[in-house]
């Protein structure tokens, strides 16, 4: 059977479930594949400061969006630097793992993956066909690297940045993969029941991400205290987790949870979701929920936010729990969406196939 190496990176939860979007389309296919964290890769030292490092700049206001437009963005010196740094660390590693085991596709959905693999061709390492899968809506310069044999995105705007830094760059639109989970949710009745959740409440479900960035606790508490039923997840964030039971304690109406592999039933109990920009709005959107979204990423966020508007059944709020509620009881009054086109399987199946037969796979 053929082999496929993907390589993902575990900042965030969002790479790992697109790795294995990919993983289940080529297990149905045939194929047998390897999933490999590229922090993990780079050692338990560089790889625990590196996630040390991107948290300290999300968190310092305004230090992340001059990072990501200023440097990533263009691919400035600084930027390429920091690069090599990693790749020189990660690409033996990558060299290492192609060679136990004949393949025949790499996939990277972490851009220090790609500049890895591009690193193997630049010293002449064999490599097979090389698949570079990246769902913001504006890859920035060290996503795209002269090498890559196809890029896979989720629009015709992300498609038009690759180009940006590479016009002859092969592209395929697709639509963003959900987890299994996502194509067969229960009905809005049965997850009101496994909830708890009065059928005719007003409820929302409130989520950032597993980094659980923002002020979830404040704004569970605020709508809680609206009237509203709260279904707050921390995602792997243990002191949010504390927080919200602690809000749980004062305010009936909110659930609190932590990491939740109940979303899909999370969302059909939700009349709104209310969340940072992420892969997290496509599953609404393929629950058919509206959004609300919390302008709390930086960098390439403003822009995955800016997109999510434009598609359409969308809203944004500041993060203060005033506005949050303000926004979520507006936002509760308008019109529900139908679910999306990604709602069912064989739309993202097309596309990937499609990928495959233009790097001469099938």
């Amino acid at each position: 059977m053929p082999h496929a190496l993907l390589l993902s990176g575990s900042l965030g939860q969002g790479h790992d479930v697109m790795a294995a979007a990919c993983a289940d389309s080529l297990h149905e296919r045939g194929w047998t594949t390897a999933t490999v964290d590229a922090m993990a890769l780079l050692g338990r030292r560089s790889g625990a400061a590196g996630e040390a490092v991107f948290r300290r700049l999300l968190a310092v206001p305004g230090v992340y969006d001059a990072f990501h437009f200023s440097a990533l963005r263009p691919g400035t010196r600084l930027a390429r630097s920091t690069e090599r740094a990693a790749v020189a660390r990660l690409a033996p590693r990558v060299r290492d793992l192609l060679g136990r085991q004949p393949t025949e596709l790499v996939v990277s959905v972490f851009s220090t993956a790609a500049g890895a693999v591009d690193a193997l061709h630049r010293d002449g390492t064999p490599v097979p066909p090389h698949m570079v899968f990246c769902t913001d809506v504006t890859p920035h310069r060290l996503w795209v690297h002269e090498s890559t044999d196809l890029f896979l995105v989720t629009s015709e705007t992300a498609a038009a940045g690759v180009r940006r830094y590479r016009p002859d760059a092969r592209t395929v639109v697709a639509p963003a993969p959900l987890r299994t989970p996502f194509y067969s949710p229960p009905t809005k009745q049965e997850a009101r029941e496994e909830f708890g959740i009065p059928p005719d409440a007003r409820c929302v479900l409130l989520m950032s991400g597993s980094w659980g960035l923002g002020p979830v606790a404040e704004a569970a508490a605020a709508l809680g205290a609206a009237g509203v039923h709260v279904l707050a997840v921390a995602g792997r964030n243990r002191e949010l987790e504390a927080r919200l039971r602690e809000v749980r304690r004062r305010e009936p109406r909110v659930r609190a949870l932590g990491y939740s592999d109940r979303v899909p039933a999370l969302m059909a109990a939700a009349d709104l979701v209310v969340t940072s920009s992420g892969d997290t709005c496509s599953e609404a959107r393929a629950i058919g929920r509206r959004l609300l979204l919390l302008d709390v990423v930086p960098g390439h966020g403003r822009d995955n936010l800016q997109h999510e508007l434009e598609l359409g059944y969308a809203d944004v709020t500041g993060a203060a729990p005033r506005d949050v509620v303000r926004a979520a009881l507006a936002a509760l009054e308008r019109e529900t969406p139908k679910p999306s086109a990604g709602s069912v399987r064989a739309p993202w199946e097309a596309a990937f196939g499609a990928a495959l037969s233009s790097v001469g796979l099938s």
